[in-house]
């Protein structure tokens, strides 16, 4: 559980977890079951909102530097 300067915008909680996920990006992706297309989440830990980012890992730490500020 990480406090920065991120509030949900539904239940303006500022509490939250953040992950990463991973998906298919086409129908050839999808025919090698290849996860291309990489995603970080934020979820409120009051309400589970949740925010996708898509990125790579240095826009992930973008994202998370500036929640951080």
């Amino acid at each position: 559980m990480q406090k920065r300067n991120w509030e949900c915008p539904k239940c303006k909680n500022r509490e939250f977890e953040t992950d990463q996920i991973s998906a298919t990006g086409g129908a050839i992706s999808k025919f090698f079951n290849v996860q291309n297309k990489k995603f970080t989440t934020v979820t409120c830990t009051r309400c589970t909102y949740t925010e996708l980012y898509r990125g790579d890992t240095s826009t992930v730490g973008n994202i998370l530097d500036f929640l951080g500020n």
